[in-house]
Parts: structure tokens; C-alpha cells; sequence
């Protein structure tokens, strides 16, 4: 017997603006501006710099690193007749899965309406509660969750 398909799937990935082009680009310039400022230091007879150089270089290379490795996260959201799947995806690490009844599921936005704030977006069951897409824009946290919300209410496949 074949699983139907999910009535709603969504996955989230975080937003990183540089490709690897750029970073290569960023990259070459910093390494030249540090080049050149360091024979500059080394002509001036301060020569010990130059170690110190390297290690800058280093240090946004590493950076960078970590960056590029957190923008290989992901979260599934699945909403299939009965349940709610959510699936997280990090870098190196195992898939994390929780599912939740699809009945009992709440999804909870956290904004203050006055100052046209938002906040942190829950999955709550049972007395607990599951942050979700913790790195997605403000307007973007909001129009998923009234996606998500709307889901959910909508009858069984």
C-alpha cells in the first residue's frame, strides 16, 4: 500500500547572500590588501607583523568556514492526515525527527502587535514547545506561519 503524499511540505533553509564565486573574490582581496600592507610594515622595519598578517587571514577563512557550514541547515515541515513531521538537517550531524498529532499540534508566533515585532515561531503539544525556523526573517516567520496554520485546519486528505 502506497503512503499518500503529504497534504503540506515546506522546507526552510537559512539565507546566505554570498556564493562561492564571491567568497573566492572577498577572499583574493583580502589576502592582496593584507600582502600589501604587510611589505609595507616589513620595508618600515617592523617586521614582526608580518606573522600576525597570516593569522588574520586565517581567522576570516575560518570564519567564513562556520558560515558556509551553518547555511547547510535545513528544516522539513510535513503535514500528512494525521501527523505533523519535523525533519532538521545540520551539517555532520544526524537527522533530528519529531512528529506531533496533527489534531493536538499548535503553531505559536510570538509578536507584539504594537510595535510590529515578531518573535520566536512553536510547535506546541502537550505542554511542550519546539522552536521552528529560528533563521528566517521576521515577514518571512510570519507568512509561514499563516501557511502553516491554515494547513493544519484544512480538512484531511
Amino acid at each position: 500500500m502506497a503512503t499518500p503524499p503529504p497534504a503540506f511540505a515546506a522546507i526552510l533553509t537559512p539565507h546566505r547572500s554570498l556564493t562561492r564565486e564571491g567568497f573566492i573574490a572577498v577572499m583574493a582581496l583580502f589576502i592582496a590588501m593584507n600582502i600589501i600592507c604587510a611589505g609595507a610594515f616589513a620595508l618600515a622595519g617592523a617586521w614582526p607583523v608580518l606573522p600576525f598578517a597570516g593569522l588574520d587571514v586565517l581567522g576570516i577563512w575560518w570564519a567564513f568556514k562556520v558560515n558556509f557550514a551553518d547555511a547547510r541547515r535545513a528544516e522539513r515541515v510535513e503535514i500528512t492526515e494525521h501527523e505533523l513531521i519535523l525533519s532538521r538537517f545540520a551539517y555532520g550531524r544526524e537527522v533530528e525527527e519529531k512528529r506531533f498529532i496533527r489534531r493536538w499540534v499548535r503553531v505559536e508566533l510570538e509578536e507584539d502587535t504594537r510595535s510590529e515585532l515578531v518573535g520566536s515561531l512553536f510547535l506546541a503539544f502537550g505542554g511542550q514547545r519546539t522552536e521552528i525556523a529560528r533563521f528566517l526573517a521576521a515577514d518571512e516567520k510570519k507568512s509561514f506561519a499563516t501557511a502553516l496554520k491554515a494547513a493544519l485546519t484544512s480538512p484531511h486528505i
